[in-house]
């Protein structure tokens, strides 16, 4: 049994083209066009995977909508007997109206569901003239741009009289100056601080020293009270008993 004529729109619909040298990624784009009033899904093959990366390479493409896929030719080198090798092929199958899991859709799908379409792929190789040409653009390109920023170097030179210019270099000056003055002052706050940080460090470690002499002192008001106690009950029980 013949399959179904393919439902979806290809833009270009027979081939897709790649301009070289090939010595960089090279991009060509297909567009996916779904006219009908049922979604579709979709999915792109190629019988090259290794030197393409197309996203996205399936999907669903709503019913009136479209899409554009990006088909990506990796670098390498050209060869001629090659090119005939590398195709795409668009397979697409009508997606059912309670649909929930687009690989089901594909695992389901009976052989007389599916429909598909073919792309041959074309390899265009820019001939020596066209190579000079570039070549010759490029070069044109980047001497006008060296020659009007030099030009507008030149012109806002001539603008400029003597005048101007030794101000400008009195204003040089007196930045470097300027400049000069705060670096100075930010060495001079950054001395002080390291002596503040000196200073509080040899307090906090003077301070532990300076403790056991608190300690005797201390120690000697204690005995001296306890004397005083001693005394005051020695005196106190004499007294007592002289007048009994």
């Amino acid at each position: 049994m013949a399959r179904p004529e393919q439902v979806l729109l290809l833009e270009p619909q027979h081939e897709l083209r790649f301009r070289g040298p090939f010595t960089d990624v090279v991009t060509s784009t297909l567009k996916l066009a779904n006219p009908t009033e049922r979604n579709v899904c979709f999915k792109v093959k190629t019988t090259a995977p290794r030197r393409y990366c197309v996203r996205p390479n399936s999907g669903v493409i709503d019913a009136g909508t479209s899409i554009n896929v990006s088909v990506m030719l990796q670098p390498f080198d050209y060869d001629p007997n090659e090119k005939s090798k590398h195709k795409f092929m668009v397979q697409s199958v009508l997606a059912p109206p309670d649909m929930t899991d687009t690989e089901a859709v594909w695992k389901e799908a009976k052989p007389e569901d599916l429909m598909d379409s073919k792309l041959r792929c074309v390899f265009d190789m820019p001939t020596e003239n066209e190579k000079t040409h570039d070549m010759d653009s490029n070069k044109i390109s980047s001497l006008s741009k060296s020659e009007s920023s030099t030009l507008s170097m030149k012109s806002m030179a001539a603008g400029l009289d003597d005048g101007d210019v030794k101000k400008i270099m009195e204003e040089c000056k007196r930045l470097q100056t300027e400049v000069q003055r705060l670096r100075e002052e930010n060495k001079q706050i950054r001395v002080r601080e390291d002596d503040g940080l000196r200073m509080r460090k040899s307090t906090v470690m003077s301070a532990p020293h300076s403790s056991p002499a608190l300690r005797v002192k201390e120690e000697g008001l204690s005995s001296r009270m306890i004397a005083l106690i001693v005394l005051f009950f020695v005196v106190g029980v004499i007294v007592g008993k002289l007048a009994l």
